[in-house]
C-alpha cells in the first residue's frame, strides 16, 4: 500500500513556475514509476509525465514538453513536478499516481493515486 499526498498547487500569472511535490508514505516506494496526470473541468484525465523507479528515465508529453520535469527523491520519497512557461491552458487539478508497471501512460495502470493539487494560470 502506497499513500501519495500532493502539494505545491496555487495561482500563478502565465509565464511563471510552480513546483509541484507528491510525498509518499508505506513500502517499497523506490521500486515504482511515478508519474502525473491532470484533469481540468470538462475534460478527461491527460497523462503529464512520468518517472522511472530510479529516476535515470523520465518522459513529458508533448504538450509539456521543454517545459515541465519530473524529479524524485527516493531517500525523501518524494517526486517533483517543475512547471515554468505556464500557460492558461495547464489550468487543472494535478494528481501524482504509482505504478508497478514501468513506462505506462495509460491512468488505469496507476495502483495508487493522490487527492490532487489545483494549479490555475491566470492570463
Amino acid at each position: 500500500q502506497v499513500q501519495l499526498v500532493e502539494s505545491g498547487g496555487g495561482l500563478v500569472q502565465a509565464g511563471g513556475s510552480l513546483r509541484l511535490s507528491c510525498a509518499a508514505s508505506g513500502r517499497s516506494f523506490s521500486s515504482y514509476t511515478m508519474g502525473w496526470f491532470r484533469q481540468a473541468p470538462g475534460k478527461e484525465r491527460e497523462f503529464v509525465a512520468l518517472i522511472d523507479w530510479s529516476g535515470g528515465g523520465a518522459y513529458c508529453a508533448d504538450s509539456v514538453k521543454g517545459r515541465f520535469t519530473i524529479s524524485r527523491d527516493n531517500a525523501k520519497n518524494t517526486v517533483y513536478l517543475q512547471m515554468n512557461s505556464l500557460k492558461p491552458e495547464d489550468t487543472a487539478v494535478y494528481y501524482c499516481a504509482a505504478s508497478a508497471v514501468p513506462w505506462v501512460v495509460v491512468g488505469k495502470a496507476y495502483d495508487y493515486w493522490g487527492q490532487g493539487t489545483q494549479v490555475t494560470v491566470s492570463s
